[in-house]
């Protein structure tokens, strides 16, 4: 009986190495960032209860996400569109290829919410498709974030060189959205090759499935990168723009200084808080990846509930973004105020031509490059 016992547990575990390379999806969540492999203490863990918890807390979070983000982002778009008759500044361009980004991103969210509802159903081409346009849209979001800070900086900061070099701007705007277009692309070379649907039990999961050569080095790697460009490296560009801008302001005797310090202070700290604690759980799974740091079952499915909840809080910087870095403006308040009024069936011709501004529809509203006191404003 023993070595029938030992047999059956050397075969188990031969079938466990046999597929080290596929990852758990009933560890984390089914988004492509989460890159886990089965490994012996996975084999020896239900994870019947984080399977649970991610069916009953994500879908309907995900679908909140999903529409206040894509109402806030749509209106972005369609004001620009109506509106500004062509794209006055940096920022402009970066604002409205942020939106498009955080739009495309917030497309992948139901399918996600659908998988944790029942399992992955949309088949293998899709599967590398959501998951690649997922990081694609990670990548460039927060690298426009950072280009935003940079513009500010320029702006405030070194006004008589940006005042002289308006359309050279610009235009370098222009490429430089293009540069952070196909950098993301690139980045997520991964997700286009390995992401793949995978079975456990009787359920499909969108997950990335790296070949049995590669194994775990592949998936620090994938880990370290979304790490890396999805979050230190914006962080520590807007960390120093912003804090030489505040340094800039306080010199100034302009009574517009304090409310831009608060709005600054707001996009840094909801940039912090959104992003640092999931970022921090990607490097302990990386950890988890290199060395077993966890072990233990109970606190390996507290940490997938853990991790749960810290990923939807980074994803919320996607609705939050309208309002961070657009709406905060009052000409674009009042260009949104024109655009309803314009839906209505009431409202005259008459009262829509004394409320638009020529300004309004010009003109950026946030930090303009020919107004300083706009600048300072925000």
């Amino acid at each position: 009986m023993n070595m029938n016992m030992n047999m059956n547990m050397t075969s188990s575990i031969d079938d466990l190495m046999t597929h080290m390379t596929t990852e758990d999806p009933d560890s984390f969540s089914p988004s492509p960032t989460d890159d886990y492999e089965y490994d012996l203490q996975d084999f020896m863990c239900d994870r019947e209860q984080v399977r649970v918890f991610r069916s009953r807390y994500e879908p309907p979070l995900f679908w909140i996400i999903a529409l206040v983000g894509g109402a806030g982002n749509l209106a972005v778009v369609w004001i620009y569109l109506n509106f500004r008759r062509r794209l006055k500044t940096m920022t402009d361009v970066y604002l409205l290829n942020l939106a498009v980004a955080d739009l495309l991103f917030l497309v992948t969210l139901p399918l996600w919410a659908a998988e944790a509802s029942y399992s992955w159903i949309f088949g293998s081409t899709l599967c590398k498709l959501n998951s690649a346009l997922y990081k694609v849209n990670l990548f460039s979001s927060m690298m426009l974030l950072t280009c935003i800070s940079v513009d500010r900086y320029i702006v405030i900061v070194q006004t008589t060189k940006a005042q002289n070099s308006q359309l050279e701007r610009r235009r370098c705007s222009r490429l430089v959205c293009a540069g952070v277009w196909l950098l993301a692309l690139l980045l997520a070379i991964p997700e286009f090759v390995f992401a793949a649907p995978a079975r456990v039990d009787t359920h499909d999961y969108c997950r990335m499935v790296f070949p049995p050569h590669l194994g775990n080095r592949t998936k620090i790697l994938v880990l370290s990168l979304q790490v890396s460009m999805g979050f230190c490296l914006p962080f520590v560009v807007m960390a120093f723009c912003y804090s030489v801008i505040v340094a800039t302001l306080l010199k100034t005797r302009s009574f517009e200084k304090h409310k831009a310090m608060r709005v600054i202070l707001v996009v840094v700290v909801a940039f912090v808080v959104s992003q640092l604690p999931y970022n921090a759980m990607l490097v302990i799974e990386a950890a988890q990846a290199s060395n077993m740091t966890i072990t233990d079952c109970e606190e390996r499915k507290t940490y997938d509930k853990v991790e749960q909840v810290l990923k939807s809080l980074a994803y919320l910087h996607a609705c939050l973004n309208p309002f961070l870095y657009v709406f905060v403006g009052v000409r674009f308040r009042r260009d949104a105020m024109q655009l309803l009024r314009r839906c209505r069936p009431l409202t005259s011709k008459t009262q829509l031509s004394k409320s638009r501004s020529p300004l309004s529809s010009t003109r950026m509203s946030v930090m303009s490059d020919s107004d300083t006191s706009q600048a300072l404003s925000l």
